[in-house]
């Protein structure tokens, strides 16, 4: 598998930053960790590994802006280019001990994603794509799930926990999809979900409330895969919109027809 030089400088960023993980998953007992909000914790690991990335990325290309979840925003002199980086994500698994984390890597050209990087260290899979030129888990070529039935799938989702709204739309939701499917399932790490369906494993994913460092990566992997990736009436523009519906042609349709559906009156 050919790279280019950006996307192997985004690989070198990653793995870079999550070996610096790697190093800290499993001693979680003895990481300093401060709470950013209620159920939503931030290690020292987290802005170390962002800051690997930043580095990385910007010693390669100092002229692009740099968006990342731990850090006050970059605004590039280059104007068209800009890294949106999440460097932990899933820190709640990492500091439970569950190997569910990954760091998520994507450049976007002129506000369109152009290459995407999702390395899990823990499993050591390195996830990939260019625009154009296929996405890549490895050295392996990626392909979404070919079921066209929602009652054959697994279907991954987002929950949310304490401190984020929502919730009882999400019941209701989670009340439709249950319904249909053969199985849910929540990781806890967008970036890994969206990997999952990029590679067949999920039929599907749907979640609300995400930030642009969360969806990215993942974005590209699923439409380099053949996949579709929109907010929840089907438009492409949706890093600032926080809501992914994604799957293949068919499940992608039906997921979103499930999820707007309404409760039946009483």
């Amino acid at each position: 598998m050919a790279r280019s030089a950006l996307l192997n400088v985004m690989v070198q960023a990653a793995v870079k930053a999550g070996k610096s993980l790697g190093r800290d998953f499993g001693e979680v007992q003895n990481l300093q960790v401060s709470v950013k909000g209620p159920g939503d914790f931030v290690s020292n690991a987290d802005r170390k590994a962002e800051k690997i990335v930043r580095d990385e990325l910007l010693k390669a290309r100092p002229t692009y802006g740099f968006l990342g979840e731990e850090s006050e925003e970059i605004k590039g002199t280059d104007g068209a280019h800009r890294w949106i980086v999440d460097p932990l994500d899933g820190t709640t698994n990492f500091l439970h001990g569950i190997p569910t984390f990954a760091v998520s890597i994507a450049l976007e050209r002129n506000g369109e994603v152009v290459a995407g990087v999702v390395f899990n260290p823990a499993m050591d899979e390195l996830y990939t794509a260019e625009r154009g030129g296929g996405a890549f888990l490895n050295d392996r070529r990626l392909r979404v799930g070919a079921r066209r039935v929602l009652s054959d799938s697994v279907i991954g989702c987002g929950v949310p926990h304490l401190g984020r709204g929502n919730h009882g739309k999400f019941l209701v939701e989670l009340r439709h999809v249950m319904g249909e499917v053969a199985g849910i399932r929540r990781m806890g790490a967008a970036s890994l979900d969206l990997a999952y369906v990029a590679a067949g494993r999920f039929d599907g994913f749907w979640e609300m409330g995400l930030s642009p460092w969360d969806m990215a990566a993942g974005i590209l992997l699923i439409r380099e895969a053949g996949g579709y990736a929109t907010d929840w009436n089907g438009g492409t523009d949706i890093l600032d919109g926080g809501a992914i519906v994604a799957g293949n042609e068919y499940i992608h349709k039906a997921l979103i027809e499930t999820i707007k559906r309404p409760i039946p009156a009483k």
